[in-house]
């Protein structure tokens, strides 16, 4: 058996996966509470995570009807971006600032200019620093709770916080450590020159984690918590990854010619790459994958957050807002939705707020403004999909993950706007499942087992599943789009 984790801004999710018999036998999830404040403040206590994990594991195993002490390794996902500082003693010095947080927008707007503008960034890192990125974070707590940042040991990602619990040890790889803003996505070695420029105070050579190789093991689970979990001694724990670069492994998207979508809280759109990508555009983010190789990609902020705010603003389940937004007509009868409840990455909006427009007296109804929401959602993804341009023109099909992925309107919606196939594996949480098959690579790599033979064995791809574009829908989408665009120039004059 090996344990897949995908430790989220909602929830921790754990899968238990059976190799021999080919795929998983119990998953279980349990969520987290989000701490919004003013300026676009979003943090989360990492306690919350630990205790997430242990209660979705036992879940999971429960639901799986095995041993614990069968479990062989145990593979960790996390979300990108967020800080985790501890102190000497292995605890936080502040509560862990998400991707989702935008209160540094000032700090990172500063650190972009001090490194020489985006062209600066470019040639010291191989992307262009946003407002999300861990640097800005490290920057904000210094210049505003400078005791906390005083007493720094450590520089954690989520995920390489819950290997840290696992094994005692302070690691991380290329894929999560791509997103830091103080790492060199083509070299694949921390910078140390820009971590200079944003904490001169600090040595990186003892506050950042050591780097692993995409198969090399972070540690084995440390006694007390294998008591703890039921786990046998030795326990394997893989360097584990970034949310998007294991979800990529979850959609066996290892090779060049396929197409990740993620619906989840944020969206991302990425496509593999062997080689580094040098993009013209700031918003095209050059970062290493999990399993060796590069993995550009685009993140936008709000889709299923954007999605859940107003299914909960009516007081709808998930099956009734599916219901309205299956009601309305393409375009929401002339209602358009920017969607920016959390700012935007994507496009660079760290600041913007939501609009629904078009709004008149006889297309306000729950109908159009659910439609509006999903599709506006949808269209931020098309925009970055168009960003990735050579990397995914031709691509013949998009794979779908997180939770949106689950919605037939939804999948549909997607194929009609991109105009590209879609079909989702049978595991949507595909980070989740990316990280077990890490795990297992991890494992038995001594006994010749490659990455590219599990993908292909326990990656299945849901035929139910499978939406092709409707050629009258996707001309009525090109026309919708065209005025989600125009939205877009006039209200924030982006063109």
């Amino acid at each position: 058996m090996y344990i897949g984790v995908d430790c989220g801004t909602q929830s921790t999710k754990v899968v238990v996966l059976d190799v021999e018999q080919g795929g998983i036998l119990g998953e279980a999830s349990r969520a987290h509470r989000l701490e919004e404040g003013p300026n676009g403040r979003r943090e989360q206590a990492p306690a919350e995570w630990l205790a997430a994990f242990r209660g979705a594991f036992f879940d999971a195993i429960e639901r799986a009807g095995v041993d614990a002490r069968a479990v062989r390794a145990i593979g960790v996902s996390g979300q990108q971006h967020g800080m985790v500082a501890l102190d000497a003693d292995g605890v936080p010095v502040y509560p862990a600032k998400l991707w989702c947080d935008t209160e540094t927008s000032s700090e990172n707007a500063a650190l972009v200019e001090r490194l020489g503008g985006e062209a600066g960034c470019l040639e010291k890192l191989g992307l262009v620093l946003q407002t999300g990125y861990t640097a800005s974070k490290l920057a904000w707590l210094k210049r505003h709770h400078p005791d906390a940042y005083r007493r720094i040991a450590t520089i954690l990602l989520p995920h390489d916080y819950l290997n840290f619990w696992l094994t005692g040890e302070r690691v991380t790889e290329a894929g999560d450590a791509s997103g830091t803003g103080y790492f060199d996505t083509r070299a694949r070695v921390w910078q140390t020159e820009v971590f200079g420029q944003i904490a001169p105070e600090l040595d990186p050579a003892q506050v950042l984690p050591r780097l692993l190789t995409p198969c090399e093991p972070a540690g084995v689970v440390r006694p007390r918590i294998a008591a703890e979990l039921g786990l046998s001694d030795g326990v394997v724990v893989s360097s584990g990854g970034g949310d998007n670069m294991l979800g990529a492994i979850g959609t066996g998207n290892i090779a060049r010619g396929i197409v990740t979508l993620s619906l989840g809280t944020s969206g991302t759109v990425c496509a593999y790459s062997p080689e580094p990508v040098e993009s013209d555009n700031a918003m095209v983010a050059n970062f290493c994958a999990s399993h060796g190789g590069w993995l550009p990609l685009i993140c936008t902020m709000n889709v299923t957050s954007a999605t859940t705010r107003v299914r909960e603003l009516f007081g709808l389940d998930l099956d009734a807002f599916g219901e309205r937004v299956a009601r309305a007509s393409i375009g929401a009868d002339g209602v358009t939705c920017l969607p920016f409840f959390n700012g935007e990455r994507v496009p660079m909006l760290p600041n913007a707020s939501g609009d629904f427009l078009g709004l008149t007296s006889m297309n306000m109804t729950q109908a159009n403004l659910c439609r509006a929401v999903v599709e506006g959602a949808t269209f931020g993804l098309r925009y970055g999909l168009d960003l990735l341009g050579d990397l995914t023109a031709g691509a013949s099909q998009i794979r779908l993950s997180g939770g949106g992925a689950k919605s037939p309107v939804w999948r549909q919606m997607v194929a009609d706007i991109t105009g590209t196939e879609v079909v989702c594996p049978e595991i949507t949480d595909a980070a989740a499942l990316g990280a077990a098959l890490q795990a297992v690579w991890c494992e038995q790599q001594s006994q010749g087992t490659t990455l590219e033979a599990l993908c292909q064995r326990l990656v299945h791809l849901d035929a139910a599943s499978l939406a092709d574009p409707d050629p009258e829908r996707v001309d009525a989408y090109r026309h919708v789009y065209q005025r989600y665009r125009q939205a877009l120039n006039e209200r924030h004059g982006i063109a």
